[in-house]
């Protein structure tokens, strides 16, 4: 029971972001000056389930041959924080600037390919053999779909 108790343990945890903070404190300690702030989240793409192919009547081929294969992601939340000294010219007004973006949801769908038979269907006015026509290729877009969005801040 242990033994399964720690392996249940030891499973990551789905994340949309993992938060990740930049160490600057190294400029500090070398440089004698105050670094900025440095936080954001790596997105970790979830890939969904491809589109199903779908067979039309009088198609040869399903459509889309090669299906679009969908793929969501969390852009975590970013701010980059900097001290601003004598922001007016006198030591009273020190303050810190700040770019912030909050955290988005971001959609993208890869693309897919619709591509048509050169040969038609079984023509009965021709033994039962098909005929020929012109082969037809098609490219479904790739979409990016988010609302992405920055603050700027004065303190």
């Amino acid at each position: 029971m242990t033994c399964l108790a720690a392996a249940g343990a030891a499973t990551p945890a789905v994340a949309d972001s993992v938060p990740v903070g930049v160490p600057l404190e190294a400029v500090e300690t070398s440089l004698g000056v105050d670094a900025p702030r440095v936080a954001t989240g790596v997105p970790v793409p979830v890939v969904g389930a491809p589109d199903v192919p779908r067979h039309h009547t009088g198609d040869m081929l399903p459509t889309p041959l090669l299906p679009t294969v969908p793929i969501g992601a969390e852009l975590g939340d970013t701010l980059v924080a900097s001290p601003l000294p004598n922001l007016l010219g006198k030591p009273e007004t020190d303050g810190e600037g700040s770019v912030g973006a909050p955290a988005t949801t971001l959609r993208a769908r890869t693309p897919g390919a619709v591509v048509g038979s050169p040969l038609t269907m079984p023509d009965g006015s021709n033994f039962g053999l098909p005929n020929l026509t012109t082969p037809e290729l098609g490219i479904v877009s790739p979409e990016l779909t988010g609302a992405p969005a920055a603050l700027l801040g004065l303190r």
